[in-house]
Formats: C-alpha cells, structure tokens, sequence
C-alpha cells in the first residue's frame, strides 16, 4: 500500500510546489496594445492588433499558470504624451505587465524606455527604428515584425540589382522616417548608387502635389516612400494622377502593408514593389490564420497585425515557462525559447531583442493578374533573417557583446 501511495503523494507535492511557486502579479496577465487606431495608422495595426492580441490569448486558452489573460487597448493617436500617460496609467492602476504593437517609432521609443525603468515588457510589431535595438536597446524590450534596415535593405538590394542606381526619397519627417532614410542611403551608396536627392513632410499630409513635383522633376528613376500608412496610400494615389509611374520613374514602398494596396487599388498600385514579413496566402498556416482573422474583422491581415498576434503567443508561452510573470524572468525565457509558428519559422530573439525571420520580397499584381479580393501580391523572393537584420558588428546596443 505504501509503494502505491508514495508516487500519488510526490505528484500532489509537486502539483502543489508548482502551484505556489507560480506568481502572477494583480491576479491576472494583462496586455495592453496601445497604437494608432483613428489616424493615419488606423489600418496598419489599429483594431486589427487588438484582434489578434485577443485572438492569441484566446488560441492559449484563456489562462496562463491559472490566472486569467486580460487585453486592454488604447489609441495613443500619435502623440508621444498621450501614449506615456496612458502607459502610466496602465502600469499604476491597471497592472499592465506587457505592451503590444506600439506603432509609431516616437510612441515606441518613450514606452521601450518606460517599460525598462518600470520592468514590464515591451513588444514592437508596429514601429520601424531600429534605435529600438541599437542605441534605446533594452533587455525587456522586443522588436517583432520589421524595422527600416529590413525594409532599406530587402527593396532597395533588389532595385539595384535590376540597374536602380539613382533614388530620390520622399521622407516621413520624424524618427521612423529619418532612420528609413538612413538606412535606405546607406544601402544605396554601399552598392554603386546615389541618393540625388530627398524632400521630407509632415506625417498626415493630405496633400504631396509639392513634394511629388520635386520628385519628379529630379528625373531619378526610383523613387523612394519612406513613409506608412495612409501617407504612403495618399502618395501613390497622387503619384498615379501625376503621371509618375507612366513616365518611366518606378515607386518603392519601403513600409507597405496589404490594406495599403487595398486602399490604393490594383490599378494605383501595380508593379509596386515593397518588403513584408507576412503575407496571408504563402502557405497553409498563414492562410489559416488569415481565415479566422477575416472572419471577424471582415479583411485579411496585415504582418503588424500578424506580428502582434506571434509576439504576444511567445509571451504567453515564456510566462508558462518562467512560472511567473515578473519581467525579467519573462524576458530570460522569451530569448531561450524559438518561435516556431505561421509567422516565423524557426526563428530566434538576439541578444538585442530583434527576432530574425524571413522576410519576402513582393511586388503588387495588375488587376489582370488578380484572381480576387485580397489576392494582390506576388512573392518575389524570400529574404533570409539574417540578411533582413542588421548584422551584430554594426551594432550599437549595450547589450551585445562583440
């Protein structure tokens, strides 16, 4: 009777060891994706982040360590104040332990430096700098989906390959923009080319009539956005009535997502050539996940959004792990542990908190070649991490060792 017993006995106490060593701060795991969901960014993350967010906790089950997951959502409307105050707040009086999507590098920059000083932890699937891992690097700080080096490096490698040697660059005239920029030079002048010349404008310009001009009339075959969300549509769009495109100069959406195009039209966008990190018919899990996400946002998603839904079922899984949801330990376990999922295959977090995955070189169908809504690109090519990543000897974070 004893021999029977004794395994009954050491499994309650390790049931019960485990129970009680699980800690969960407030009761509940609470995530809180704070983005732009009324302004230019609406449709770059916006509701559909929030979606996923809850589409991940939900695909978890509900629960981690038998706590409830709980997703809170905010619009930061662009402003760097709003987004702190709200973070604060979240933090304070709602017991936020982690942050998604984040879209907007000035938002992302103030929350990856309030998420290290207030130990909770921060996923980047919508902001593009990549001071994020370089300079303003944190230990609990993750950068998901893409960043202007793999956008710079996947679309301009491949114009220059194809003779694009001369660009001119229309630029979103704050951090994102200016690292794109940047690093889009970079890029250029490495290989052979020249920027001849950029012109940079407000976020939320209705109106680049001014600025296309000048693109146009530095006769640059290429010519470079280095902007997002409906300051790209609005751009193309526009470009399309000036004639750009039919007069021989090629446009390059350096950060496109596929609502983008849907709002451009087949038509505006053809032969637009841009960088991704998802795109919902690649394969059968990415077409999976696109189903159950259109079926209640009533359109496929877009890589932020898929992005988000990947970084916060990682989280998820590095809490379980950890048996806690204190920051550090959550962060140790999130860079011990691969993500192996429709977004990114076998991918890896670096030691400055970028997660190397493919990215895909696209380029946007003619209506011809359409066969139906949401059928809009073809994938050019795979992009493999590490190419797509800033390599570890440029690297500015304090956190890697070279």
């Amino acid at each position: 009777m004893r021999s029977l017993l004794a395994p009954l006995v050491s499994a309650a106490l390790c049931l019960g060891a485990t129970a009680a060593g699980a800690q969960i701060s407030g009761d509940a795991v609470k995530i809180g994706v704070l983005n732009d969901q009324s302004g230019l960014y609406a449709d770059f993350g916006g509701t559909g982040s929030v979606l996923a967010a809850k589409m991940a906790a939900e695909d978890f089950g509900g629960t981690v360590l038998g706590k409830p997951i709980q997703i809170l959502s905010a619009d930061h409307q662009n402003k760097v104040d709003l987004a702190a105050s709200t973070a604060r707040q979240w933090i304070d009086v709602d017991g936020v332990d982690a942050f998604a999507d984040l879209t907007n590098s000035a938002v992302a920059l103030a929350i990856q430096n309030l998420a290290k000083e207030r130990d909770r932890i921060a996923l980047f699937s919508g902001p593009a700098t990549t001071r994020l891992t370089n300079e303003d690097c944190s230990p609990n700080g993750f950068h998901w989906t893409f960043d202007t080096y793999s956008q710079a490096i996947g679309s301009a490698r491949a114009i220059l390959q194809e003779g694009g040697k001369e660009w001119f660059l229309l630029v979103a005239d704050y951090a994102f923009g200016h690292s794109m920029a940047a690093d889009l030079t970079s890029e250029i002048t490495s290989k052979g080319g020249k920027v001849v010349g950029q012109v940079r404008h407000p976020t939320g310009s209705s109106d680049f009539s001014s600025f296309l001009l000048q693109a146009q009339g530095s006769k640059a075959p290429i010519i470079g956005l280095a902007n997002g969300g409906l300051d790209t549509v609005n751009a193309v769009k526009q470009a399309s009535e000036f004639g750009i495109t039919e007069g021989g100069q090629k446009l390059v959406g350096l950060v496109i997502v596929i609502t983008d195009v849907h709002a451009m039209g087949l038509k505006g966008a053809r032969g637009l050539v841009a960088t991704t990190a998802y795109y919902w018919d690649r394969d059968e899990g990415s077409r999976n996940f696109a189903k159950r996400f259109e079926e209640q946002a009533k359109r496929k998603p877009g890589m932020v959004q898929a992005g988000v839904y990947s970084s916060v079922m990682h989280y998820l899984k590095a809490v379980k792990a950890a048996g806690t949801d204190e920051a550090k330990a959550v962060a140790a376990k999130m860079r011990e542990m691969p993500v192996d999922d429709f977004f990114a295959k076998g991918a890896k977090i670096r030691a400055d908190g970028r997660l190397i995955h493919d990215m895909y070189l696209v380029e946007v169908k003619s209506p011809a070649e359409s066969k139906g809504p949401w059928d809009y690109y073809k994938v050019l090519r795979t992009i493999p991490g590490e190419e797509a990543a800033q390599p570890f000897s440029e690297s500015k974070c304090p956190l890697v060792k070279k």
